[in-house]
């Protein structure tokens, strides 16, 4: 079953959670805080990857991938529906490929919870 991904909308959200916890690694770095004004059935989490990762296309496959294998983690770990999470990609993510990625964000959400 795949759950509901909703992403981070407003600018007050994005500096609420960075002002949490944080959690980094060489692919990305992941921000988490539990939001006062969240859905507790809905996971909350927001893909940002900057401009100087390439263009707009590799941009948007390393969206997909992350998103990917977030709705795997959301099956095979329980994650917290009440944080919500902003993950940002580095440089680094470009040049490896989709089971690093995976082995790699799973010990990150093993460590958040």
């Amino acid at each position: 079953m795949k759950s509901k991904i909703v992403c981070l909308s407003k600018n007050d959200e994005f500096k609420e959670i960075l002002k949490g916890k944080k959690s980094s690694n060489k692919y990305f770095t992941i921000f988490f805080k539990k939001l006062s004004n969240k859905d507790n059935k809905k996971l909350n989490i927001s893909f940002v990857t900057k401009k100087k990762l390439g263009s707009a296309v590799k941009r948007n496959k390393i969206k997909r991938k992350l998103r990917n294998i977030t709705n795997e983690a959301v099956e095979k770990l329980s994650l917290k529906f009440n944080y919500s999470y902003l993950i940002i990609a580095k440089d680094t993510i470009l040049r490896n490929n989709y089971s690093d990625l995976k082995n790699t964000m799973f010990t990150e959400f093993i460590k958040v919870k």
